[in-house]
């Protein structure tokens, strides 16, 4: 059974940065593709970065492009993402999703399986 856990969020000031984890369980974690999503409160979920297998290439949504960047600890079965120069719309819940089939389908992945969530606000 896959088992993804996020951690990380927190509140913090506008411009300010934040380091996402995703421990991951429960399958072989070095391949297939990873992604971080999010939901903001009255939107849809969107996707915000994904790496392929063993740490690249990545993908990154518009909005986030130069300042998050997504990695993955294949040693250690964790996906990171660093936020840095975060902003008021980045305020969502951010959500670690793997790759299975049938599941929402990004960057050429179907991303299957996901964690709880881990929150992140930002405040001006």
């Amino acid at each position: 059974q896959v088992q993804l856990v996020e951690s990380g969020g927190d509140s913090v000031q506008a411009g300010g940065s934040l380091r996402l984890s995703c421990a991951a369980s429960g399958y072989s974690y070095s391949t297939g593709c990873m992604g971080w999503f999010r939901q903001a409160p009255g939107k849809k979920r969107e996707g915000v970065a994904s790496i392929r297998d063993g740490g690249g290439p990545t993908y990154y949504a518009d909005l986030v492009k130069g300042r998050f960047t997504i990695t993955r600890d294949n040693t250690n079965n964790t996906l990171y993402l660093q936020m840095n120069n975060l902003k008021l719309d980045d305020t969502a819940m951010y959500y670690c999703a793997s790759e299975g089939h049938g599941g929402t389908s990004m960057w050429g992945c179907s991303f299957a399986y996901w964690g709880r969530g881990t929150q992140v606000s930002v405040f001006s």
